[in-house]
Order: structure tokens, then C-alpha cells, then sequence
């Protein structure tokens, strides 16, 4: 079943502190990883910067949208972000989930 991965993330100092040439050194090693997730059929929907003026928007500054087929995919894709060194520069916050409709989220929601 597809499962799909949220993430919010927003610069912390460390990350403000990096020059050019760091901060692109990073981004190579951590699309060097990119690769074997891809081939676990891990796929970005979307990467972007957040609104700002969305009503009941984030403080965040990114967003990131992942689709897998699996959980596991899903997971290794957390950990493959985790072990990149990701959280020493980035605030993070995930939100996963297996594909849903919406009837069986209102389903939920009513048994919450």
C-alpha cells in the first residue's frame, strides 16, 4: 500500500552559518543517497518553500512531499534523512501515513 511522508523544515544557525561551497558539498553527499532510495521506489511529489500567508499556515519555512510504495520504504527514507546529518541543520517535523480516502478519514476522525 503507497505511503506518503510530510516534512516541514526550516534553517536552524548551523545551516545559516555554512558558506556556499559547504552547504553544496552537503547537498552532494545527500543526493549521493538519493539513489538507492529511488530504487526502493521512493519519489518526491513536491519540494518547495511554504506560503507564508496561508491561513493556519506553518511557521516552517520548507515542505517536502515523499510517496513510497511501503512503509518501509518510507522509513528508510526517515533514516536515510536522519543519517545524513539533515537534523544537525535542519528543524524538522514528519508526518506519515498510508494512503487513505476520504470517507475512511472521516471514519477516523468520528472515532477519534
Amino acid at each position: 500500500m503507497t505511503h506518503y511522508l510530510a516534512e516541514l523544515y526550516s534553517p536552524k544557525p548551523q545551516w545559516l552559518a555554512l558558506d556556499q561551497a559547504a552547504r553544496l558539498q552537503f547537498f552532494e553527499a545527500v543526493g549521493a543517497g538519493l539513489q538507492a532510495l529511488s530504487e526502493l521506489g521512493v519519489e518526491a511529489i513536491t519540494l518547495g518553500q511554504t506560503d507564508a500567508t496561508t491561513l493556519h499556515g506553518t511557521q516552517h519555512t520548507f515542505l517536502a512531499l515523499w510517496r513510497a510504495p511501503d512503509a518501509q520504504a518510507i522509513e528508510a527514507l526517515i533514516s536515510g534523512i536522519a543519517a545524513s546529518g539533515w537534523h544537525d541543520y535542519f528543524d524538522t517535523i514528519n508526518a506519515s501515513s498510508a494512503q487513505g480516502d476520504f470517507p475512511s478519514h472521516l471514519a477516523q476522525l468520528i472515532a477519534a
